[in-house]
């Protein structure tokens, strides 16, 4: 017997069902897999597999998790929210954190980007105004090869400066 679901992404809604039949999420697929394999939402990025790296970081009722090991079935109600999501949908204005990103460079290849990205906007929904340990704290579970995270640490302390909400 299958199972509804229904998905509420990036402000959108989604009906799906849970089981074994084609086109049916079966019980097993990560959220991470539905994201990318199904809605196209490729911004969220596989890397580790287990949680442990940040890259496929959403936001789940405004708090960051590791898709890559939820299940999609598991998050049913939820409202998710991942990198496409986070800029204004009527007018396509980056949020501030993703303009903040860009104004002091801090990325590179940009394959975590989004990650970081989720977990500054995590932190930010908890605490508007963290120090820079509390900075430090929040993205110590996201791994990056390529930059320094001083570029990370600076975009988030110039919002946090600035008064500007994410």
């Amino acid at each position: 017997m299958s199972k509804e679901l229904t998905l509420h992404i990036n402000g959108q809604t989604y009906e799906f069902t849970i089981g074994r039949k084609l086109g049916q999420i079966p019980e097993s697929e990560t959220l991470l897999e539905t994201l990318r394999e199904r809605l196209g939402l490729t911004g969220t990025k596989l890397s580790c597999g287990e949680g442990a790296c940040g890259c496929c970081a959403v936001l789940m009722d405004g708090k960051a998790v590791a898709s890559c090991v939820t299940l999609t079935a598991e998050c049913g109600g939820k409202e998710i929210t991942t990198i496409e999501g986070l800029a204004d949908p009527v007018t396509g204005e980056l949020d501030p954190i993703q303009e903040a990103f860009l104004e002091h460079n801090a990325f590179q290849c940009g394959f975590c980007t989004p990650g970081i990205i989720i977990a500054v906007k995590s932190l930010l929904n908890a605490n508007p105004h963290p120090t820079e340990d509390e900075i430090k704290e929040a993205l110590s579970g996201n791994f990056c090869r390529c930059i320094s995270h001083y570029q990370v640490i600076e975009a988030v302390q110039s919002i946090v400066k600035g008064g500007e909400q994410a």
